[in-house]
């Protein structure tokens, strides 16, 4: 018999390829591995969801075998927001204490917060998150929390996230038919970050790259806040999708060849090398047929750096391409694939490499693999945010408790 438990933290991550729920107790403030449902995705197509009902059952079979390894009712969840839709954009804005100095309070802040976002969006805009990169006080600048400071303006230079809104609706649907409550919203290049960047890598300048079926993810940090976020038309599926024309083969076979056999680096396959591609005879009626090795490079290079070509033109319209002192770190399924870090580095001429996500206690060694950082991201980041907004609580009831002491 399960019994409810108060201490879980559930996310879901429900992707083009796949849709995935994974659980975590919180032991002694620590995140324990409780479980974790797999399902292949339907009713998705380029990142979002164009049929509901497909994309809800794929859900709620991921959620039921979760809950199933959880031995506990899973009501709630975190859900990740990825997809073309998402958009970034920065501005800055304060306010004036008066003539005289004051010491700065959360109210102060979230104030300075509320005048900087009131920009001009679309209608069918929605935020996301919003992510102060420094506070300004008077003309002191660099702050990264100036609560207990005393100056007469505050000014913060923020981040925005936003996403489309209908694209955020349906995603949160599908978790409501598929049973499951959803508490909060994560973008998905975010929760990959804090599941494979260092504090180091954050403050030195680094971008996330995470390669998904369907689009890749990018955000930048540069001195420990996050200063771009993105999301570039390319994923995955691209690669496979040119296999498939370029083969004349199923997509399925595709796939296989292309975790088997890919390499993006032409050069860097035997030019003798050979194999056998083809054998399902409904694609063409051809049948099996010997082709070289170096043809599948000759496809996958092309799509390879023009995804990265694409990215260095992202990066420096977002005036951050020289800010990235730690360089690239690349995520998600599309991250596995052969020779990319190569063209990586010599595109954007910084320093690359694979971000494996950081486990957890008692997780099973197969989710430790970059498909998987964007949903042991949205743990760590449902944790870290509920551990501020304790901490927030408990100043705020020791500041009260105070006031009233001295009262009397």
């Amino acid at each position: 018999m399960t019994q409810r438990l108060d201490n879980l933290i559930t996310v879901l991550d429900a992707g083009s390829s796949k849709s995935c729920v994974l659980v975590a107790e919180l032991v002694d403030g620590v995140l324990r591995y409780r479980g974790h449902g797999i399902e292949a995705s339907k009713g998705m197509r380029r990142g979002v969801i164009s049929d509901l009902g497909p994309a809800a059952e794929a859900i709620n079979l991921a959620a039921l075998t979760a809950e199933k390894i959880t031995k506990a009712p899973i009501e709630t969840t975190v859900v990740g927001i990825g997809g073309p839709h998402m958009r970034g954009v920065n501005s800055q804005g304060g306010i004036s204490m008066g003539s005289r100095m004051k010491e700065i309070t959360r109210e102060d802040v979230r104030s300075a917060i509320d005048r900087a976002r009131s920009i001009g969006l679309a209608p069918d805009r929605e935020v996301l998150h919003l992510l102060p990169q420094q506070f300004i006080l008077d003309d002191q600048s660099g702050i990264h929390d100036p609560v207990g400071m005393v100056g007469n303006r505050l000014e913060v230079l923020l981040h925005i996230a936003t996403c489309s809104g209908s694209a955020a609706q349906s995603v949160v649907t599908c978790a409501n038919k598929a049973g499951l409550e959803v508490t909060d919203t994560v973008f998905e290049g975010l929760a990959s970050a804090e599941a494979v960047l260092s504090a180091d890598e954050r403050e030195l300048g680094v971008c996330i790259v995470d390669i998904g079926s369907s689009s890749t993810e990018l955000a930048v940090f540069f001195e420990g806040s996050v200063a771009h976020t993105a999301v570039l038309p390319i994923g995955g599926d691209h690669f496979t999708n040119d296999l498939a024309v370029g083969l004349h083969v199923s997509v399925e076979e595709a796939e296989q060849l292309k975790h088997k056999y890919g390499n993006c680096v032409i050069t860097s396959v035997p030019q003798l090398n050979k194999l056998e591609v083809g054998g399902d005879l409904s694609m063409g009626g051809q049948g099996a047929r010997v082709i070289r090795q170096r043809y599948i490079a000759e496809i996958l290079e092309p799509r390879a750096r023009e995804l990265l070509t694409m990215l260095r033109d992202n990066l420096r319209n977002g005036g951050v391409l020289e800010a990235m002192g730690a360089g690239c770190v690349f995520t998600g399924g599309g991250a596995n694939l052969v020779g990319l870090l190569d063209h990586a580095e010599s595109l954007l001429r910084v320093p690359a490499r694979i971000g494996y996500p950081v486990p957890l206690s008692r997780m099973p060694s197969e989710l430790a693999r970059p498909e998987f950082a964007a949903a042991i991201g949205m743990l760590l980041y449902t944790h870290r945010t509920q551990v501020r907004k304790a901490s927030e609580e408990q100043g705020l009831r020791q500041k009260l408790r105070s006031i009233f002491a001295g009262s009397f």
